[in-house]
């Protein structure tokens, strides 16, 4: 059985003490790849090292997270750009970006303006778009609608929202919703939600280091937790583990490999 972690921070700080470790054990947990957004310019050396040091099984992206959006954002875009020309640094997709007014709704627009710039990048190099919302479903939707009849495709990652938000990402035809450890949260909705959503639009993510899954909830995630979130999966769809493995597996092939 072969698993595909679309979303993964393994480069980060919680990892330095143990990532040989943490590695080996996704393996064992059938995790064939782990695809890892960046978060800023800040974290671009970290990413590359562990994508160079497991060179095929750890896929970099390139990015600006929403909460790493402040005053000088241009300045930062401005120094990542020129490595999606950089042969060295093949990066698979632009992620992970998107729109946060959880925490502070001041550069709001800056957010917005430098999504539209990395949603330009996408199209530009062919890439997948792996988008972050919290707390901006409407922005987002209104920002996606312009680029609705472009070949834009991508994965709108962390996915907890309504039925009716389901029913208007999947209106993207290029996009999968990303679920993780949430799914196995006791007062998690996404279980009904996800009824209304075809298995062939999903696909499997952890998030590490957060968002673990039930029943590791509180501590570090990693990439092997990934199992748990996949057999509550294959619960909701009454499926058996391996054909749900199979479908997500190739649900994010299509996404990242279609280029």
């Amino acid at each position: 059985m072969q698993i595909i972690d679309t979303h993964s921070h393994l480069f980060t700080e919680e990892f330095f003490s143990d990532l040989p470790e943490v590695v080996e054990r996704a393996r064992e947990a059938g995790v064939s790849r782990i695809y890892m957004p960046n978060i800023d310019a800040s974290t671009v050396g970290d990413l590359l090292r562990v994508c160079r040091t497991y060179d095929g099984y750890c896929l970099p992206m390139l990015g600006l997270h929403p909460t790493s959006v402040g005053a000088a954002y241009q300045a930062e875009l401005e120094q990542m750009k020129p490595l999606l020309d950089d042969a060295e640094h093949p990066f698979v997709a632009i992620g992970e970006v998107g729109l946060d007014l959880y925490w502070d709704k001041t550069y709001h627009r800056e957010q917005e303006d430098a999504l539209r710039q990395q949603i330009d990048w996408a199209l530009a190099y062919n890439l997948p778009l792996v988008i972050h919302c919290r707390e901006a479903f409407d922005e987002l939707y209104a920002v996606m609608c312009d680029y609705r009849h472009t070949s834009l495709r991508g994965i709108f990652h962390s996915f907890t929202g309504t039925h009716e938000e389901a029913r208007r990402l999947l209106s993207f035809e290029g996009f999968m919703l990303g679920v993780n450890g949430v799914l196995t949260f006791k007062k998690s909705a996404l279980p009904g939600v996800l009824t209304s959503v075809p298995l062939e639009r999903v696909v499997l993510e952890t998030d590490s280091p957060y968002l673990t899954p039930v029943p590791y909830r509180g501590k570090r995630n990693e990439s092997a937790y990934i199992k748990y979130t996949l057999a509550h999966l294959a619960s909701v769809y009454g499926r058996d583990m391996e054909e749900v493995a199979k479908m997500t597996t190739e649900n994010a092939k299509k996404v990242f490999e279609k280029g």
